[in-house]
Order: structure tokens, then sequence, then C-alpha cells
């Protein structure tokens, strides 16, 4: 029987309760990592800073990291990473060293968190995790705010960068023709294939790319990263479906449930019936090559894949909520 799957480094995520419970401890510095991109119709996005919102009420004991403060000024392009100096100055400032335990949060979206997580490994700082759920689930929860601002005894802050974390222009161009790189676009389905979105100078991506969606890697309403196996389960389905659309094979869903959610957003060329009744239904199931069905978890998948490859499969119900149907 294989291993279940697991997260490689579960470090690198506290949860809530683990970080109410370590508050108080000297060595922790938690920080507000919170920005904002608001649409604008000539530059895309302006940036604005989330510590407004952070003055409004915070975890306790938490500062604020601006990236904009934190990015290369002299750049012409957004977030740009800084040097080692101008870095380890600010972390400086904020009460960071070598001995801390950091931890990062952002509201409504992780990538905020995410993002200054990267750039201290990429400065060789590895203690640092993002409190999953972020600040959205410490209030779901009801968890203590403060508007009191921290006062971080001084420390000093070592860089000691990673260029290998960094790729330049060059290398990616190198990666484009490398069977062996993999490059991965982290913006959105419609993003990536230039359908929608805001597409930073020009629709597209960059070739060869594949898309894996930041904002798919955690539960739309909690924050919370999903589990190993939800990730895994996804990207089964994800290569279905992918397998089955390039085939000319049309792709029709059924039903409200979470993961209807999911697909509506990577697979926005399918036909959404919503809820049928159950006369439209068994027409249906006369004519579908691959059922999904909730809380089954790898039939569904099964018959996706087994759908895509042109096998023959049989569509089932499973506790009388249908989720979505492949009508091949």
């Amino acid at each position: 029987m294989p291993a279940s799957p697991r997260i490689a480094n579960p470090q690198y995520l506290v949860e809530t309760d683990w970080l109410a419970a370590h508050l108080a401890d000297p060595e922790l510095r938690v920080f507000d990592c919170t920005t904002f991109l608001d649409p604008d119709p000539v530059k895309t996005f302006v940036v604005r800073s989330g510590r407004p919102d952070w003055e409004q009420g915070h975890l306790p004991g938490a500062g604020h990291l601006d990236l904009q403060e934190l990015s290369d000024a002299a750049s012409p392009l957004r977030f740009t990473m800084p040097s080692a100096e101008q870095f380890a100055a600010a972390m400086s400032r904020h009460g960071v060293a070598d001995g801390t335990r950091v931890v990062l949060y952002s509201a409504g979206s992780v990538i905020w968190a995410a993002r200054i997580w990267w750039m201290l490994r990429a400065f060789g700082f590895d203690n640092a995790a993002i409190l999953n759920g972020g600040i959205d689930k410490w209030k779901a929860e009801g968890r203590p705010l403060s508007t009191e601002a921290p006062r971080p005894a001084p420390a000093r802050f070592v860089a000691r960068p990673r260029p290998e974390m960094i790729a330049t222009k060059s290398q990616v161009a190198a990666a484009i023709a490398d069977p062996r790189v993999r490059v991965v676009n982290a913006l959105t389905a419609k993003q990536h294939t230039g359908e929608a979105g805001a597409n930073y100078g020009r629709p597209g991506r960059i070739t060869g790319s594949v898309n894996v969606p930041a904002h798919r890697l955690v539960d739309g309403e909690s924050k919370v990263f999903l589990s190993a196996g939800e990730l895994v389960r996804h990207k089964r389905m994800d290569l279905a479906l992918e397998a089955a659309r390039r085939a000319g094979r049309p792709i029709k869903v059924v039903g409200d449930g979470p993961e209807l959610t999911r697909l509506r957003a990577a697979y926005g060329t399918a036909e959404f019936l919503g809820r049928v009744s159950d006369s439209q239904l068994e027409t249906l199931l006369a004519r579908c090559r691959a059922l999904v069905v909730p809380n089954v978890e790898d039939f569904g998948i099964a018959a996706v894949e087994a759908q895509a490859s042109g096998r023959p499969v049989v569509a089932a119900r499973a506790g009388g909520s249908l989720e979505t149907v492949i009508d091949g």
C-alpha cells in the first residue's frame, strides 16, 4: 500500500493554537505582511500598504512589514529584490537576528506572507514560518487583536545571500529549451492562458511554463493550506480534466459542492448546469463517461482518468449527492 502523501517541510507552517500559546516567547517576532493591489485602468494595479489596516488591529505583539519598503526603490519594476545590505538593515530594525523565531501572516491572501518568507530564506534565514490561515482564521476563532505597536529590542540581522534561489532572465530563457527544467506560473488559470485578468504588460505566459495557481493551494473560505492528500487529489483531477479537454471531450458539470467552485475557476469553458432534477440526472447518467462524487476520494478521479484515456468506465452515485459529470 503506498504511503500517504505528506507535507515535506511542516516546520514552515504554524497553526493558530500554537501561536496563541507562544506569543509571549521572548525570541518570537510576529509580522503582518499585508499588501493590497488595487485595480487601475492605466497601471493595472496600484500598490497600497496594509499598514493602516495593521494599525486598526493586528495579532498581539505583531509588527508590520511593508513589501514596498523591502524592495529595491531604484528599480522601475515593482517588488524587485533589495540588496543584502538594505534587507539586513530593515530586519535589524524590526528586531530579527540569528536566534529569532519569525512567524508571518497576511490578510486575504497568503501570497504576501509567503513572499517575505521566501525573501528571508533567499537571504539565508530559515527560522521563519507562515501562520496557517493568517489573520482571517485568527479572527474567525475569536482570538484577541491589539492596536499597540511593538517595540523590539535592537538586533543584528546577518544576510547570507543564496543566489541560487533567484532565477535570472538568461536562466529562464535557457530553461525554456531544457526538458529537465519546469517553469511554473503561479498566476490564475485565465492569466496563464491570456484569456482574462491582469496581464502585466502582455497577455499570456512564459513559453513552455505550466500553471499552478497559488490561490488554489489554499481553502478559499478558511484560508488554510490544503492538506497533502487534497493537493494530490486536485492535481490528479486537473491532469485528467486537462487530458479530456485536449482530447476534445465535452465537460459538463452539475451540482454545487465546494469542488465545483474550484472546477469553475479552473475550467470556465465547461458547461455548468447547476442543480438538476432526478429525471435530468438519469438522462445525463445514461450518456456520461465518468462521474465524480463528493466524499469518495479516488473513485471519481480514477473514472475521469479512464474517460480521458478513452477506456470505458461505469457511472455511479454516492450518498445521493452528485457533484460532477463528465459527459462523453
